[in-house]
């Protein structure tokens, strides 16, 4: 079992910047690829970033694309994801995911770890 909490969202104003965090415990993050989703009032939970096992391979939805990083520090239990330039309809509630036989996958269900999710708030 992996239990996963996000923490740093926020309010911030549109081109601000915010860092994510999701802390692990249970079981050492580096067995699992890691993703970062969020959801948005009203719609459903989309991808937004991943990681697979040893951070070498990433991947982002296009939306994000130059603006978010994803990193991990597997010595701290740690995922990241640093998000610059915002904008507000990255408005969303954001959790994190934990899989253990994917890698750097897109898809919800092939996370098999989920937190609780952290409000990230940007106005206009």
């Amino acid at each position: 079992q992996v239990q996963l909490v996000e923490s740093g969202g926020g309010l911030v104003q549109a081109g601000g910047s915010l860092r994510l965090s999701c802390a692990a415990s249970g079981r050492t993050l580096s067995s699992y690829a890691m993703g970062w989703f969020r959801q948005a009032p009203g719609k459903e939970r989309e991808f937004a970033a991943a990681s697979s096992r040893g951070g070498t391979i990433t991947s982002y939805v296009e939306s994000v694309k130059g603006r978010f990083t994803i990193s991990r520090d597997n010595a701290k239990n740690t995922v990241y994801l640093q998000m610059n330039s915002l904008k507000p309809e990255d408005t969303a509630v954001y959790y994190c995911a934990a899989g253990l036989k994917t890698a750097a996958s897109r898809w919800a269900n092939e996370y098999d770890y989920w937190g609780q999710g952290t409000q990230v708030t940007v106005s206009s």
